[in-house]
């Protein structure tokens, strides 16, 4: 009698076997896992439970949840409820141990396929003729992707020109596209940051310089400002940012501004004012050194003039425009304006390619040769570009191609 009163609440279960097997079992909610596994298997499996590893053999899963039931938990503690379903399946037997004789064999197939060290190979090669190598001369053979890109960017934007001057619309497409280099990011200065060093007292010229030469860092932008304060160069423009080509600029910007293409204009204005476009659009991408590495190159004893040029030709990369400075420096400030020799296989490959056809017909291409010639970091931006992306691909895979041959 009082086992009926206080037993725990009955549940009704739907049990599944992996073999298709199905039944109900009852059982009270404080039963624990293990038990039921074993009710379970004297259902499906009879005699099963002879041999004791049975139950630790077999697991029970809760269908829904996908949880594998604890043996020592109870149906509540698992939180079962009436008519679940319930899995029983058997554990995967753990894979057999590799025999001696199967170890040995896997370790001396590795020693067979190991590479001969050093030793292996003088000795194999010690009866065979030598033969005098030029390292350096092999080495400079290989043409180097990134200055060959850039002849062959010059000699591209040479024939793109040429095409786009031949589009009836081309001046009013430059005349955007020239309008939206007006403002370049370089140029740009965070409204911010320069307003929080302006209310601290630092005048607003010198604040911005400071902003530019720490990428707009308040706190480093700060510290430079206290650090040259009493440096009399402080005031000094930056590289490439002086008043009079501001000025200059500016005056250029506001006379194509104002100086519209009359509606009658013949093709030969037409194509001379394109010529004016072009070539306000070269100025724009004008290099500019970057400050920050100019200022510790400058510091070095290194010539202003000298020290543009190398950071020009090694992409404001520091260390090596420093290599440049005290080697031989090659390739010249003069070469880089060189294109690739139209003649050569190389070109006329590109040239003949459909991709790179249509993509010279393309001003956004132009603008992008234009960019990726004065300011090489920003070609992953033009690879990724959905227009002239293809094109820039074309040309490495028709470059990769030819290098090989």
């Amino acid at each position: 009698q009082e086992e009926k009163i206080f037993a725990g609440k009955v549940l009704r279960l739907h049990v599944c076997t992996m073999e298709g097997a199905e039944w109900l079992e009852e059982v009270p909610e404080d039963t624990t896992v293990e038990k039921l596994k074993e009710r379970c298997l004297k259902h499906c499996v009879p005699g099963s439970l002879e041999d004791p590893k049975t139950v630790t053999h077999h697991k029970l899963i809760h269908a829904t949840s996908e949880k594998v039931l604890t043996d020592t938990k109870t149906v509540l503690e698992e939180n079962i409820q009436d008519r679940d379903v319930l899995l029983l399946i058997k554990k995967r037997a753990p894979p057999p141990l590799p025999k001696m004789a199967d170890v040995s064999a896997e370790e001396k197939r590795k020693q067979e396929q190991k590479a001969p060290d050093k030793d292996a190979i003088l000795k194999a090669t010690a009866n065979l003729p030598s033969r005098n190598v030029d390292r350096t001369v092999a080495h400079h053979n290989m043409r180097d992707f990134q200055t060959e890109l850039r002849k062959i960017l010059v000699s591209l934007i040479e024939v793109a020109q040429k095409l786009l001057a031949l589009n009836p619309d081309a001046v009013e497409l430059f005349k955007k596209a020239n309008a939206m280099l007006d403002e370049d990011e370089e140029d740009r200065v965070d409204e911010i940051a320069l307003r929080q060093l302006t209310e601290m007292g630092f005048p607003e010229s010198r604040a911005v310089k400071a902003l530019r030469l720490n990428h707009m860092s308040v706190t480093q932008a700060m510290e430079w400002l206290i650090e040259h304060a009493d440096d009399p160069t402080v005031d000094a423009p930056l590289p490439g940012q002086t008043p009079s080509e501001a000025a200059a600029e500016a005056g250029a910007s506001s006379a194509e501004a104002t100086a519209g293409p009359s509606s009658e204009a013949s093709g030969e204005e037409a194509k001379d004012e394109l010529t004016e476009i072009f070539k306000k659009i070269r100025r724009k991408r004008e290099f500019r050194p970057d400050p920050r590495v100019f200022i510790a190159l400058m510091e070095m004893g290194f010539d202003e003039k000298e020290v543009v040029d190398a950071l020009r030709v090694n992409n404001n990369q520091q260390n090596a425009a420093c290599e440049w400075l005290l080697g031989d420096r090659k390739p010249s400030p003069e070469d880089l304006d060189k294109g690739i020799d139209t003649n050569s296989p190389l070109f006329q490959a590109i040239l003949e390619n459909p991709v790179v056809q249509l993509g010279l017909t393309n001003p956004k291409t132009l603008l992008a040769f234009e960019d990726m010639l004065e300011n090489p970091l920003n070609s992953t931006q033009w690879m990724n570009d959905p227009e002239t992306g293809p094109v820039m691909l074309q040309i490495s895979r028709i470059f990769q191609t030819l290098n090989r041959t």
